[in-house]
């Protein structure tokens, strides 16, 4: 059994954002499928403003990030910052705040979660 959080901190200003945000997905969805595997899928910082993008049936990416909704969760206190609040809430994901509106990396770490970034 695997423990792992997958961060997204990448924009959606570049195409080099668009592959760490795909690259993350699909590493996402691999611990997905093994059922023996705990995933968080966390996007945090500037990653929050994906959602919305994500949430439209003609992204490219819509069903790959379909493939771990689920899993994911989203940084409150930067759903705010970066006006993500209303797609967060619409797409009812979990928005976290553990840590001063943040997740709290150190409990995933406690945990023993592997964080990986992207």
């Amino acid at each position: 059994m695997v423990n792992a959080a997958i961060v997204v901190l990448a924009g959606t200003e570049s195409h080099s954002d668009t592959g760490r945000l795909v690259n993350g997905l699909e590493a996402a969805r691999e611990f997905a499928e093994n059922e023996d595997d705990e995933l968080e899928l966390i996007f945090d910082g500037a990653g929050t403003q994906w959602i919305e993008e994500l949430e439209d049936e003609d992204h490219d990416y819509h069903d790959l990030y379909r493939s771990v909704k689920d899993e994911a969760a989203v940084c409150d206190y930067c759903a705010s910052a970066f006006d993500a609040d209303a797609a967060v809430e619409d797409a009812g994901i979990v928005q976290i705040d553990e840590n001063d509106g943040h997740p709290s990396i150190r409990s995933l770490v406690s945990d023993d979660y592997e964080i990986i970034t992207f």
